[in-house]
């Protein structure tokens, strides 16, 4: 007869080496921790802990410094990617990434992405898309969609007064520096596995010396956007991926291998 504590048991679930062990800021329902732990496991499956220095940008993740278990420097807001220049050409030996918002990267660090990207830097940028202003109380963002309300929009944004959402990926895939760009989703667990790997390739195009990739994920956001974490995931399906279309929009022929 075998006895409880003979059964021998197998590990399928634990904190990835790459998060720190402590608690997060983040609001209930907030899609952020996914992105983090995806981040990590990419990490440590690619054995890279060590040598990686993330860079922690202004905006509801202005403390993932804290949270992920490696180097990490702030940057001011929208000011990323050029720190994350200058800590990659000094240490080009080591794996560089950001971890932005889109407030932080799409508008006060428009100018910066675009950049980046053009001169093809060898750094991966992960790009948290929920399409509002969250830490600083639910302002309209450069990917807030037409319609959406805001508290800088109260009645909804008016694409006669405010213009269109920004779509990221599309235009960062028209950078010839750019070896990678993909966005992904993190609303239920199909679209969680394929963000996974997304993110995976990204990190791997940096590796190859590939130059610069960036993966987007649509992000939840329910304190702001003022519905319950499960309204929140069913909103990124049905009103953000159709302004937002998922998919690789630019790959090295050199990735085709990993491809997604």
């Amino acid at each position: 007869m075998t006895t409880l504590h003979q059964i021998n048991h197998q590990i399928v679930y634990q904190r990835p080496e790459s998060l720190s062990d402590t608690n997060t800021h983040y609001c209930p329902g907030c899609t952020h921790g996914v992105a983090h732990r995806l981040v990590a496991e990419v990490l440590d499956e690619m054995g890279i802990r060590e040598k990686t220095i993330g860079v922690a940008p202004v905006g509801c993740s202005v403390f993932a410094y804290k949270y992920f278990n490696m180097d990490f420097v702030e940057a001011a807001h929208g000011r990323a990617p050029a720190m994350a220049t200058g800590v990659k050409r000094v240490l080009p030996q080591n794996t560089v990434y950001t971890y932005q918002g889109d407030g932080d990267l799409a508008s006060i660090g428009m100018a910066e992405i675009m950049h980046v990207a053009a001169r093809g830097e060898n750094i991966t940028v992960i790009f948290i898309n929920n399409a509002i202003y969250g830490m600083t109380g639910g302002q309209m963002a450069p990917t807030t969609l037409p319609g959406m309300k805001t508290t800088s929009s109260p009645l909804g944004r008016d694409v006669e007064l405010s213009g269109f959402p920004i779509r990221m990926s599309e235009m960062l895939a028209t950078m010839d520096g750019a070896g990678y760009i993909a966005r992904g989703s993190l609303h239920d667990a199909k679209h969680i596995r394929k963000a996974k790997k997304a993110i995976r390739i990204a990190f791997e195009t940096q590796e190859r010396g590939l130059g610069f990739s960036m993966v987007e994920l649509l992000s939840s956001c329910p304190t702001n956007w003022k519905i319950t974490p499960n309204e929140a995931l069913d909103f990124i399906a049905e009103q953000m991926v159709p302004v937002f279309p998922l998919g690789e929009f630019k790959t090295n022929p050199e990735l085709a291998k990993l491809r997604v």
